[in-house]
Parts: structure tokens; sequence; C-alpha cells
């Protein structure tokens, strides 16, 4: 596929590549109806490529309702350059930039914050494996709750009572998960039915560019007489997201870490390693990929920590599988001998950490668990009583 002829593009089978994006049913209704269209932007190469796009592509059909291009800025984690790509883009596109951030704190808050939460947690037994301070893959919750929620509550605030068409650069060339992603779908967290029903807001994801290439986004972008974001041009990324993201490549970490902007937020990372005693990326540690940038102290305090992880997870090991958590926990009262064994996993646990915990007894592990169940069935009568009324 040509990028740089995408907007003239045709073709007849499913989902028709119109003017260089993929249209679908409600998304293109609510657009030829007016609706305001919001156009995601993180200063990487897919959303500068969306954005254009989607504007040649909306004035294409005579689009005549409000157009803004929306940054979520996740503080201390972003690239130095990615608000200015953002900003040049809206000058480019003579649209309104609006950015937003997470109110209780940036990206490295929420860590920092999760980490804490998790440690209290565990120190009074309301789970019974320390919990990691990360997002993952499969627990992005620096996607839901730093961009989504964030952009999406803003967008109702602009647009109450209408039908916002939320636009996003993802890509199925990106990932097994996106390859499935479809062109449109309900966007929950844009709905809002106060009082009154004239303020009543709904709205759209809509993914203009899934079907596109990264050669068809850097062949368009060139075309367009676009420059990308400076991760790209100086420092050799693959892609623009956090300095340091969770699923980025150890090339692109390591490219991430040569920019001088990103040394500070680095060592913070590295230190919240060493204190938790998870690796950023799992097996990966994040300390590993720039081991120049770090202090002495933190030479010595990551090699602590990776042998502090080793018994840690030999220790949790230990549980049985019947205990540990799933939905519902506490599930089952553990017997004498299993409240031992969960006694001296925490004990063991804590001495590793250096945390001061409770329910270091089985007979304080008992007590407790029977606390756990018989709140959790005090709730479940209040559930009842609830739907009885």
């Amino acid at each position: 596929m040509d990028a740089t002829n995408l907007v003239t593009l045709r073709t007849a089978r499913p989902g028709i590549i119109d003017r260089g994006v993929v249209w679908a049913p409600e998304s293109e209704a609510a657009i030829r109806a007016g609706a305001p269209v919001a156009i995601g932007v993180s200063g990487g190469k897919d959303s500068c490529a969306l954005a254009i796009a989607t504007v040649e592509a909306l004035d294409a059909i005579g689009h005549t309702g409000p157009r803004v291009l929306i940054h979520s800025d996740l503080g201390r984690v972003e690239w130095r350059d990615s608000l200015p790509t953002c900003e040049r883009l809206a000058e480019r596109l003579g649209l309104e930039l609006i950015v937003v951030h997470r109110a209780a704190g940036d990206m490295m808050d929420r860590w920092l914050t999760r980490w804490a939460n998790n440690v209290a947690r565990f120190a009074s037994l309301s789970c019974v494996k320390v919990i990691l301070p990360w997002s993952t893959p499969s627990m992005r919750f620096c996607t839901s709750e730093l961009k989504t929620a964030v952009i999406c509550r803003e967008l109702v605030r602009r647009f109450p009572g209408q039908v916002i068409v939320s636009a996003a650069g993802i890509r199925r060339e990106e990932s097994a998960k996106r390859r499935k992603a479809p062109i449109e779908k309900k966007q929950n967290k844009l709905t809002s039915t106060p009082r009154r029903r004239d303020l009543w807001t709904t709205g759209v994801d809509w993914n203009p560019i899934i079907e596109w290439t990264e050669a068809d986004v850097r062949a368009f972008l060139a075309a367009r007489g676009f420059d990308l974001h400076e991760g790209y041009t100086v420092y050799g990324m693959s892609r623009i997201s956090c300095a340091y993201c969770i699923m980025a490549t150890l090339a692109d970490l390591t490219a991430s870490a040569s920019c001088p902007d990103n040394v500070a937020i680095y060592r913070v990372m590295v230190d919240l390693e060493i204190v938790s005693t998870f690796a950023f990326q799992g097996s990966r540690w994040l300390g590993d990929v720039a081991t120049h940038l770090l202090t002495e102290a933190q030479h010595a305090g990551l090699d602590a920590a990776k042998l502090a992880a080793a018994a840690r997870e030999a220790a949790e090991a230990r549980i049985p599988s019947h205990l540990l958590y799933v939905k519902g926990w506490p599930v089952v009262m553990p017997t004498e001998a299993e409240a031992e064994l969960l006694a001296e996993v925490r004990r063991d646990v804590a001495a590793v950490l250096g945390l001061d915990v409770e329910c270091v007894t089985a007979a304080e592990v008992l007590a407790r668990y029977a606390a756990l169940m018989a709140l959790k069935a005090s709730k479940a009568t209040a559930d009842e009583d609830d739907l009885d009324n």
C-alpha cells in the first residue's frame, strides 16, 4: 500500500478505506451529523499520521462539528519532546490542543502509590503475596486510568449532550491483540446521563488508521512534510510512548536511556525496582539497561534487590495454590498447619523486604481469615437484602 496515495484509495473489502481512513457506520453517521471529533495524540508517529489523515477525511466529507486534539500528559515519564510535537501538530492543523493530567499525580506517582498501598495490604494480610508496583501488559492501568479515563472525563465535560467520536491511532500490525481490534466500538466512559436529558452524552471509539502499516505511516508523514519526534530522529526509537514503557523492547529502553532528558526518571524508576524487589518488565530489570547511569548506591541496591526478589519468590512459592488469590478471596479457611506455613512465609518475606507486618503467628493468621470471611458473608447478606428491597 502506497501511503502517499491513501487519501484517494478505495477498496471493495469490508471496512472501506476512503480518503486514507477506515470508516465504520456509527462513527461515520455521527460525524456526518456534525458530532465533535476528538483525536488522541501522544507525539508518536501513529497519532501524528492519525491526526493529519483524519482531518483530511473530515474535510472531504464536509464535517461541520467541533474538532480537537487531546493529549494526556503522563508527567515525569514522558519524553520531553512529546508535548512540543503535539503542539506542532495542532499548529499545523489549526486545531485546539487539549492537555489533560491525572489529578492524583503522574504515572510515577501512580506506581509509587500503588506500591505503598500494596505494602499496606500485605502488612494487614489483605493479600497473601506481595503485589508488584508496575503496570503490566495484561494490567495496563497506565492506559486505562491515566489516558482513557482522564481523556473521556474531559470530553464529556466539553461536549455535554452530544455523541462524541474519539479517534485513536492504533494499528492492527502492532500486536496480536490489536489485530482483533474493531474499527469502532462504544466507549462507556463517554456515557453520561445526568438528570437533564438534553445533557445526556454518549461516545464511540474510532480507529481510522487501523489497517495502516508502519511503512504507510512513515511514508504518509514524509509526504505531508511533518517532522517526527526526536525519539525517532535523534535516538532511534521504534515507537514513542513513555520514556520507559512496560512493553518496550530492550533496544528502545536502551535508546531512551541515551537521551539526557530521560536520566532522572530512569534513576527514580530503578529506585522503585530496588525498594520493591520487582523488575520493571517481569524478568527484565530496568537497572540493567544502562548501568552506567546508576549511582554506586544504586548498583549495590540493585544487586541486593535481585537476591531479595529470589528469596521472596522462593518463600511465596511455598503457599498452597488453593490459598492464593482468586476472585472472592478468601474462599477457604486454612488449616492450622497451613496457617503456620502462611505465618512463616509472611515472616520470611517481611524480613527480606524490611517490612513491619501483622499476622505472623498461626493464631493471628486464623483470626484474620475468620474476620475476612465474616466480613465477606456480611456483605453478601447485605447485597441480598438490597436485591429483595
